[in-house]
């Protein structure tokens, strides 16, 4: 009769543990308190339209006229807040930008890395492929790192 006991004890304590797991979880709300990656580049209650695009969700017009004004509806993505320019909490909200791809950005819009080697003057030319990535808090089509062709810098 005792050994039938021990198996039923550890059963019974096994179930108040997993009561009290789910209630845990019930009363936390069931989500997992994990932050995700991205938060961490999107700054608290800035100004929606100036978060990086790693911090919403656009719905993107490829069929824009290129050089031509584009409004794309925007989300937030969970844990990101944001305002309007009235200090008003928003989720949704309009980008407004110029209908073009990443890589025709102006240079002033993206970074590009340099070439890690000095040259002498050279005839032709020696060029490198860069890696650019957009400014965060730029919109663009496409990509937000691409690759482009640059002169190598040369010295006398």
């Amino acid at each position: 009769m005792a050994a039938a006991a021990v198996p039923l004890r550890i059963l019974r304590r096994l179930c108040r543990v997993l009561l009290f797991l789910f209630q845990f979880y019930i009363l936390s709300g069931g989500e997992s308190t994990d932050i995700p990656p991205y938060v961490m580049k999107c700054p608290s209650n800035g100004l929606c339209s100036r978060l990086p695009a790693d911090c919403v969700e656009c719905k993107t017009n490829f069929s824009c006229v290129y050089g031509k004004p584009v409004t794309f509806d925007c989300t937030v993505k969970p844990s990101v807040t944001c305002v309007d320019q009235d200090f008003k909490s928003q989720k949704n909200f309009i980008i407004n930008m110029t209908c073009r791809f990443c890589w025709q950005l102006p240079e002033t819009d993206y970074e590009c890395s340099n070439s890690t080697s000095c040259m002498t003057v050279s005839c032709p030319r020696q060029r490198y492929i860069a890696n650019c990535t957009v400014r965060d808090h730029i919109h663009c089509l496409g990509e937000l790192e691409f690759k482009e062709i640059r002169e190598q810098n040369t010295f006398l």
